[in-house]
């Protein structure tokens, strides 16, 4: 298939090493969506209430009160928040490759407790385990994308691992909707023990991957970078080409060096406009989960239920591909319509198609509502699915300067994590009915339809266009562009890299003016 993107594609070498490099990573996301998709089927599943359930309704069934339901879906976040702001102080020390290989481990250890659990808590330990093992992951996984993949195509790599947590919801659906009517334990430990093999795969993988070579030169180990940009251009070593690379790299990190040394604190100054810089990307991920989509695909199951539809884990099927066959246009848009338009279509639409679900839910049930609520809360995921689920985490990826950037992502994903246990752990007791409940069922869209405004608020006023720039360019754009609405006209100098290399004495002087150099 022909790639047909925005920005100009490198001359020397082959850019295919490390989009392979950066798109394997994405199966981090795998992990991360099967695991959010499973559990909602897995509570809705009779057996499943029938091993775990301490209470029964009316008639004699047993049922799960708002309170286990709470703990049993939100304790996963409780870990990956964990998890990823654990990144923000060790994430250096090892590595990306090797945090990523720890991730999968803690994340075993998690589903065979899960897989071993006949009550609620040694479940919940091991939900909190995988947890922990999943915001290891999810805090390297866009890191280590940026850092791998060439500027030309950066988007697009980084949005592919919002398309893998995608397909690993519609994988869990599939899983469930195979096994919920087996009248034993594997109707719900099979899916869960599925998740295994997710984690071993990604764990083989980033065991014969290269490391970032970014993280080499922060590390002071420049050979190692040299040896590592060679195998994601498939050019020796030696080769001019890297070595123009490894020099940009190295050029721009000793210039943020000049500032002084990096500490955890120095991502909450104002130099470089370090602290905006946090503070948007929190709040871009903040809202992603505010945009009410973790709703749908922890409780949508519940949900629909609730809301009179009949065959309500085919209706979740059906959401769970509506989610991963809109994905890949916004990989692709990424890239030619930019970050900043993409975010603002995508909330203004998922605003929308809110409201209208709210309305209609709160209308008379009746199959004509229910076919309409179904219809916009399948516009509402094809929203999210091409705009605030793949560019939330390019976003967050790419904004940081290196010698922050491994601490400011953990802290971003980190916010990610927070509000999606906040939302776990408070949406049955908003949306059920009974004693202690909010009873707000489909009215519920009417708050996250208005987070949906905020955010359109917030990607017009303060984040910036960073389609096309390398890592290092952005650097740049936050010195001299002062308004995220005048960003989208920057254009970089790359007077960094031409000094570095006259120093270097790579080229002389008469040339320097016309090297073009193309950033990884």
């Amino acid at each position: 298939m022909r790639l047909s993107l925005a920005v100009e594609k490198p001359s020397q070498g082959s850019f295919w090493p490390s989009i392979l490099v950066a798109s394997f990573a994405c199966f981090g996301g795998i992990l991360y969506g099967y695991d959010t998709g499973s559990i909602s089927g897995i509570i809705a599943m009779d057996h499943f209430k029938k091993v775990f359930a301490t209470t029964t309704n009316a008639v004699g069934d047993p049922v799960l009160t708002s309170g286990q339901t709470s703990l049993i879906v939100s304790i996963l976040s409780a870990g990956t928040t964990i998890g990823s702001f654990s990144m923000s102080f060790v994430g250096e020390i090892f590595g990306r490759r090797i945090n990523l290989i720890i991730g999968c481990a803690v994340f075993a250890l998690g589903v065979a407790l899960q897989v071993a659990a006949s009550a609620i808590p040694l479940f919940a330990v091991g939900r909190f385990f995988a947890g922990l093992g999943l915001g290891f992951i999810s805090a390297v996984v866009p890191l280590y994308q940026s850092e791998a993949a060439p500027k030309w195509i950066r988007g697009s790599i980084v949005s592919g691992y919002q398309w893998a947590i995608t397909i690993g919801l519609l994988i869990a659906s599939i899983a469930n909707n195979g096994t919920k009517d087996r009248d034993n334990t594997s109707a719900y430990r099979i899916p869960l023990a599925i998740q295994f093999a997710w984690g071993l795969i990604l764990a083989g993988g980033m065991a014969i991957l290269p490391e970032s070579p970014r993280y080499f030169v922060k590390k002071g180990k420049l050979e190692e970078a040299r040896k590592s940009l060679g195998r994601l251009s498939h050019l020796p070593a030696d080769h001019e080409f890297v070595s123009e690379q490894l020099l940009e790299i190295r050029a721009n990190y000793e210039y943020e060096l000049s500032f002084g040394s990096t500490g955890f604190l120095h991502c909450f100054t104002n130099e470089g406009r370090q602290l905006y810089r946090l503070l948007v990307v929190m709040s871009v991920q903040a809202l992603q989960q505010l945009s009410g989509i973790n709703f749908i695909f922890y409780y949508g199951t519940d949900f629909f239920q609730k809301s009179g539809i009949t065959n309500p884990f085919i209706i979740n099927l059906i959401t769970n591909i509506v989610n991963v066959v809109m994905t890949p246009p916004g990989m692709y848009a990424v890239e030619r319509i930019g970050r900043r338009k993409l975010l603002l279509v995508g909330a203004i639409g998922m605003c929308t198609s809110q409201f209208i679900v709210a309305i209609v839910g709160v209308s008379v049930n009746s199959v004509v509502s229910n076919k309409v609520l179904i219809a916009f809360v399948c516009l509402y995921i094809s929203f999210f699915a091409s705009t605030w689920g793949p560019v939330a985490w390019v976003v967050t990826g790419e904004t940081f300067s290196l010698r922050t950037r491994s601490k400011s992502v953990a802290l971003c994903t980190m916010s990610n994590w927070i509000w999606n246990f906040g939302i776990g752990y408070a949406t049955p007791y908003m949306v059920d009915s009974g004693p202690g409940n909010a009873n707000l069922g489909p009215k519920v869209f009417f708050i996250w339809g208005t987070c949906c405004f905020i955010a359109v608020l917030t990607v017009y006023f303060f984040v910036y266009e960073t389609k096309g720039l390398s890592l290092e360019d952005v650097d740049e754009l936050y010195e001299k562009v002062p308004s995220a609405r005048h960003s989208a006209s920057f254009v970089p100098s790359h007077s960094l890299t031409e000094e570095a290399k006259a120093a270097e004495g790579v080229v002389d002087a008469e040339k320097m003016k016309s090297v073009q150099i193309e950033h990884v």
